[in-house]
């Protein structure tokens, strides 16, 4: 098991997309993983036959433990992670025949681009010697596969077998339309499959299905199931684990560490409503999905420039509170697997179109449950939309690590005071938590002040920023 995260130790194996008896090829999926924060597909770091699974889907393995190996044709049997120690290996020849690129198994499996998993030309190095290899193994989290006179020639690598290029919202796009991305000829760069071509493959007739060859890698994980009471039992256990294990243990973190206040502001929102309305035919958002969520977003925003004190972090060790010229906008998320919370990276410098897009990548990869560690790293200050439940607030926990978090609540028809008369008008509360070590009672108030006028009024959106 490779390194999957920053400061994970664990991870739980989700599926197998290869059995024994099954040839790879160097950088194929193999295998899908979930960790503390998210799942991760594992690519395979040798050419060669599967020749065992050493621990079956479910089953929680530590960073370092050997979870397959591989029979490379070389002698002796692959493994696809290192022992926690591997031994140096002796000194190699001084001049060695030319082999195969040294096998790499890091990071988070499936990253940002999915041109990761695609196939390699086999490319000569110049030869290492066996010290070298021994370090680098260990820094990549494999032992370095034994030197051999003649490489073994690389199994071919059938074009069933390459997992269409596709960028999250375009794969969600067509799982809604039925379409299969095996079937879809990508025009965009590098081969990568684009919404337009997803759209024009809807029109003719349905494409067949897909061949059995197909990795399953392609195909939608469903998400884990808590298993079935049994018969006349009134209690169901469920190991704490994965994504709840980890939100736990943030959740407790927070409560007890940054003492939370929470303020609360009702307004009319009728105004930004309209203005979502009047967007979502704005050319400038052709292809964009424009929500209520998106302006709350731009208009804590603008608040935070206006209020920079608000976006910081308490630096216990080193006694110190370190404010932060940037703001990665963190957008809680509840998925299949447990809530999460993603963040928009210089959210601040980004344009309304800008952080439509950006907000859009970021939900359909959560939902898929694609999103990357690093993803989820980072975060300055947090939204959680629990008007999408019918909830009018709540009193939110902080992200650890996070100042503020604002909780957007239903937007509601209800009779309301405007210009002097009770009329009927779109009303909403926001809920503001913030660290009261970090942050005073007067600017708490200013910052959600500012954030709900903003919405009241949204030209507030060109006269403040």
């Amino acid at each position: 098991m490779p390194d999957v995260g920053e400061g994970l130790t664990e991870a739980e194996i989700l599926k197998w997309y290869v059995k024994p008896g099954d040839t790879v090829t160097d950088g194929q999926v193999v295998c899908e993983v979930e960790t503390a924060k998210a799942a991760v597909e594992l690519p395979i770091p040798f050419d060669g036959v599967v020749h065992e699974l050493r621990f079956p889907e479910g089953e929680t393995v530590d960073v370092g433990t050997v979870i397959i190996t591989v029979d490379t044709g070389e002698g002796d049997a692959g493994e696809a992670a290192a022992e926690a120690v591997p031994e140096p290996a002796a000194a190699a020849p001084a001049a060695e025949p030319e082999q195969k690129r040294q096998p790499v198994l890091v990071g988070y499996g499936v990253a940002a681009s999915s041109t990761k998993r695609r196939p390699r030309k086999q490319a000569a190095v110049p030869a290492q010697t066996g010290a070298r290899q021994a370090v680098q193994g260990e820094l990549n989290g494999h032992a370095p596969a034994a030197a051999a006179p003649a490489p073994a020639a690389p199994a071919a690598f059938a074009p069933a077998e390459v997992r269409p290029l596709a960028k999250p919202p375009v794969r969600k796009l067509a799982k809604d339309l039925g379409v299969d991305l095996a079937a879809v000829a990508p025009t965009g760069p590098q081969g990568t499959i684009t919404r337009e071509d997803v759209q024009r493959a809807v029109a003719p007739a349905a494409a067949p299905a897909a061949p059995a060859q197909v990795p399953a890698a392609a195909q939608a994980v469903p998400a884990p199931t808590a298993p079935a009471p049994a018969a006349g039992a009134l209690e169901t256990r469920v190991p704490i684990k994965g994504v709840r294990k980890a939100t736990a243990a943030a959740m407790v973190a927070s409560a007890f560490t940054a003492p939370h206040v929470t303020e609360f502001v009702t307004f009319d929102i009728t105004r930004t409503m309209r203005l979502v309305q009047e967007l979502k035919t704005d050319p400038a958002f052709a292809g964009l999905k424009v929500s209520p969520l998106l302006l709350v977003a731009k208009a804590l925003l603008v608040a935070v420039r206006r209020n920079p004190e608000i976006n910081a972090a308490w630096d216990e060790a080193n006694q110190e509170i370190v404010h932060k010229g940037y703001v990665n906008l963190g957008i809680a998320a509840a998925t299949p697997r447990g809530l999460i919370v993603p963040n928009i990276k210089d959210a601040q410098a980004k344009t309304l179109p800008e952080l439509a897009s950006a907000l859009g990548d970021l939900v359909a990869t959560a939902r898929e449950g694609k999103t990357s560690p690093a993803d989820m790293q980072g975060g300055t200050v947090t939204i959680t939309n629990v008007g999408v439940f019918g909830v009018d607030t709540g009193t939110p926990i902080l992200n650890p690590g996070e100042s503020a978090i604002l909780a957007f609540g239903a937007v509601k028809e209800m009779p309301w005071v405007h210009k002097g008369k009770v009329k009927p008008r779109q009303v909403t509360t926001l809920a503001l938590s913030f660290d009261h070590r970090l942050v005073d009672g007067e600017l708490g108030s200013r910052f959600l002040a500012d954030v709900a006028a903003v919405l009241e009024y949204p030209k507030r959106l060109i006269t403040w920023a």
